[in-house]
């Protein structure tokens, strides 16, 4: 038997995740470290050579934020193409990418991990992840776990946590 180290459930040998909290049961081995000098590499270098900066991601061709209608307060979301929305709470095993906790999530019954919010191409997709208090676009609930289309403009409720999406094409 292997023991939850978050929990301390008992899951038989080989579970990879802990069915009672979902932590992983399965511990990488720490692998050491050392500071490497920049100083001696960087005189290494001659002529006249631009930074190294690393190609992005993916290149996005659309933007995408969130405006919390309580707060006023624009999240914008960049970087990526998909965002998992929820709250964030001691001992949590899996974290949601955008942390609603700052905005009175779990008063207003935000799931820990409520929806995916997603960019395809020039559109975005909603998806309800099974939340406990519901999805909603412009009033209309979600279907748990099936892609919706949404709008720029779309009034998006987490519960009861009110948002505006804010979605467009870059220039």
């Amino acid at each position: 038997m292997i023991i939850c180290p978050n929990c301390k459930h008992q899951e038989v040998d080989g579970a990879i995740f802990c069915a009672q909290c979902g932590g992983q049961l399965v511990s990488h081995p720490v692998i050491e470290t050392h500071k490497i000098n920049t100083a001696e590499t960087r005189q290494k270098v001659k002529g006249d050579t631009a930074p190294y900066r690393p190609a992005p991601p993916e290149t996005l061709d659309a933007w995408i934020s969130l405006h919390v209608l309580d707060s006023g307060q624009i999240l914008s979301l960049a970087e990526r193409t998909e965002f998992t929305l929820g709250r964030i709470t001691e001992g949590q095993p899996i974290m949601p990418d955008v942390d609603l906790t700052p905005f009175n999530a779990y008063a207003n019954g935000v799931s820990r991990l409520h929806a995916v919010l997603k960019r395809v191409n020039e559109n975005a997709i909603l998806v309800d992840l099974g939340s406990s208090n519901g999805t909603y676009v412009n009033g209309n609930r979600l279907v748990p776990h099936m892609e919706h289309p949404v709008s720029h403009g779309d009034v998006i409720y987490l519960g009861k946590l009110k948002f505006q999406l804010l979605f467009g094409k870059k220039v």
